[in-house]
C-alpha cells in the first residue's frame, strides 16, 4: 500500500523533529521515519550525555577556586552517581517520551529503515518485516545526521575502539584512556573521563587543540588538561593498534615506533554523513556523499528534496541543524501552500545565512571555549580588512569574584570598514553563557558605536564587552 503525505522526513533526531514541527504548524501532513531512537544522536550519544558527564567536572573545578568551598572540593567525583545521572538524562536509552512528542504533533512515526525509491517516494522496511511505501506530495527531507569515522589502521577493527558513542555511554571508568584527536569530542571526553578518574593520554596529529578556533583557546584548554595530569602529545600520528583477542589492554603504536598503552582507546577523528544506504542512487546522487544544498536547504538540482543538519556538511552542530530545520520547514511550507513568496535573501526567513556568517559553538571543557563568526585568520583569508582586539580577562572585576585565580582570554574581530564585530572567541570558566551576546552582535551586524550603549551589569563577566570596546577605542588602527 502506498501512503500519501505532504512531507516525508527521514530521521527523527532534533533536526527531523524541528522540520516536523514547522511543517505541521503550517497545516501539512507529515510522516517521519526513524531507524534507531526518536531523539537521535544528540539525545542519546552526544550533546546530552556528554554534558551530563562534563557538568560535575566543571562544577568541582570551579568550587575549588571559591573561598569557603576550596577545602571541600578535592574529593573524587562519585563516578557511580555521575553515570547514573547520565543514564537518567538519556532516559536509559528509551525513546517513549520523544515518540510521544512526535505523536502529539499529529505526525505519523514509522519505525524502520527508510530509503528513497525514486523522486518523492520512500520505502520503509520495518523491524518486524513490515513494509510501507510513502509518497510525498511536496518534499522529502533527509535528516539522517552523521556518524563517527574510524581510520583505516592495522589492528583497529579487532581492538574494539571507542567512538563518541561508546565514550558517552560507557558504564565504567577505564583506568587509562587514550584519546586520538584534539578536536571538540576529543578534548571534551578527555576532560570528562579524566575528572572521573581515568589517566588520559591525548594524541594529536596537529600542533595544538581545537584547531578551528583561535589558537589561544586550545592553548588554555591544553594547559588545564596538563595541569590536571593529562599527557598531551602533539605532532604525532597513529600507525597501528594492538589488542590481543579484542579484550584487555590496548597498545597504540605511533609512527616512529613509540607506543602508548591504555585500557580503552577513543578515536575522535571526524564524521561522515549517514547517506550510504538511503537510496540516493535512485535519484541520481552518490550514496555516502554529503548533500550540497542552497540556503533554503534544498538539494541542488532537486526541487523536492531537502538535506538538513549534518548531512549537508555546512555546520555539524545540533543547534545549527535545528536552525536549518526551522528555515527548511518554513521554505517547504511556503512552497507547498503558495502562501507568500520564498525569501532567500541574506537573513531572510527562508535563508540559512547564519551557516556562513554566525555559527556559534561552546566547547564544554574546563575552561570553556566559545566562539562565533570568523577567526582572525579566516577573516584575513576572506580578504576582509579587520583588526583583532584581545583582552586578558583578569582585567574584568567579575572574573576574580567568579573564581579566585581566574584565567581567561577574549578576542573580538572587527571589520574596519563597517566597524562591526565579525567574530568573537572567549576562553575561561563560565564563558559559554556569554557567547549568545556575541552571536547577537555578529548576526545583527551591530555597529560598535551602538554597542557602547549596551551597558554590561557590574560586576559580571559580561564586562568583557566593555573592556574589548575600550581596547578598540584606545588602540591604533594598524592600517
Amino acid at each position: 500500500m502506498t501512503l500519501d503525505y505532504d512531507v516525508v522526513v527521514l530521521g527523527a533526531g532534533p533536526v527531523g523533529e524541528n522540520v516536523v514541527d514547522r511543517v505541521r504548524a503550517a497545516g501539512l501532513d507529515v510522516a517521519v521515519v526513524e531507524a534507531e531512537l526518536v531523539g537521535g544522536e544528540c539525545s542519546y550519544w552526544a550533546c546530552m550525555p556528554s554534558k551530563s558527564l562534563l557538568r560535575p567536572a566543571i562544577a568541582r573545578s570551579e568550587a575549588r577556586r571559591v573561598a569557603g568551598l576550596r577545602g571541600h572540593a578535592f574529593h573524587p567525583l562519585d563516578a557511580h552517581d555521575v553515570l547514573a545521572h547520565r543514564d537518567a538524562v538519556v532516559g536509559d536509552w528509551k525513546d517513549d517520551g520523544q515518540a510521544a512528542w512526535v505523536a502529539s504533533t499529529g505526525a505519523d512515526l514509522y519505525r524502520g529503515h527508510g530509503r528513497l525509491h525514486g523522486p518523492r517516494q520512500v520505502v520503509v522496511e520495518g523491524p518486524e518485516g513490515d513494509r510501507h511505501v510513502l509518497t510525498a506530495r511536496h518534499a522529502v527531507a533527509v535528516c539522517t545526521g552523521s556518524r563517527a569515522v574510524l581510520p583505516d589502521l592495522p589492528g583497529l577493527p579487532g581492538a574494539h575502539p571507542w567512538t563518541s558513542r561508546e565514550a558517552t555511554s560507557s558504564g565504567r571508568v577505564p583506568e587509562r584512556l587514550v584519546v586520538v584527536g584534539g578536536g571538540v569530542v576529543g578534548v571534551e571526553m578527555a576532560t570528562a573521563w579524566q575528572a572521573l578518574g581515568s589517566q588520559v593520554t591525548l594524541l594529536v596529529r596537529g600542533e595544538g587543540l581545537l584547531p578551528r578556533m583561535e589558537p589561544f583557546a586550545g592553548e588554555h584548554v591544553a594547559a588545564a588538561l596538563a595541569e590536571r595530569g593529562a599527557d598531551i602529545r602533539t605532532g604525532v600520528s597513529v600507525a597501528a593498534v594492538v589488542r590481543d583477542g579484542g579484550t584487555g589492554p590496548v597498545t597504540v603504536v605511533l609512527e616512529g615506533g613509540d607506543h602508548v598503552e591504555g585500557d580503552e582507546v577513543l578515536f575522535a577523528t571526524g564524521r561522515r554523513p549517514r547517506t550510504e544506504d538511503i537510496g540516493l542512487e535512485s535519484v541520481g546522487l552518490e550514496p555516502g556523499s554529503w548533500l550540497s544544498v542552497d540556503d533554503s536547504l534544498r538539494v541542488l538540482g532537486h526541487d523536492w528534496l531537502y538535506a538538513v543538519g549534518d548531512v549537508n556538511h555546512r555546520a555539524l552542530l545540533t543547534h545549527q541543524g535545528k536552525y536549518q530545520a526551522r528555515i527548511a520547514g518554513a521554505a517547504i511550507a511556503v512552497r507547498a501552500t503558495g502562501d507568500g513568496a520564498v525569501d532567500t535573501t541574506p537573513w531572510g526567513p527562508h535563508s540559512a545565512t547564519a551557516d556562513h556568517a554566525a555559527v556559534p559553538q561552546v566547547v564544554f571543557t574546563d575552561p570553556e571555549a566559545a566562539a562565533v563568526g570568523l577567526t582572525l585568520a579566516a577573516a584575513e583569508a576572506a580578504g576582509r580588512r579587520v583588526r583583532a582586539v584581545d583582552l586578558d580577562l583578569t582585567s574584568v572585576a567579575g572574573a576574580e569574584l567568579y573564581a579566585q585565580g581566574y584565567a581567561g582570554h577574549a578576542r573580538m574581530v572587527v571589520d574596519l570598514e563597517r566597524e562591526t564585530v565579525v567574530g568573537a572567541t572567549f576562553v575561561g570558566p563560565g564563558l559559554g553563557e556569554l557567547l549568545h551576546s556575541a552571536t547577537v552582535a555578529v548576526t545583527g551586524e551591530v555597529p560598535l558605536a551602538r554597542l557602547w550603549h549596551a551597558v554590561p551589569s557590574y560586576p559580571t563577566l559580561s564586562e568583557a564587552w566593555l573592556r574589548l570596546l575600550e581596547a578598540y577605542r584606545d588602540g591604533a588602527d594598524p592600517a
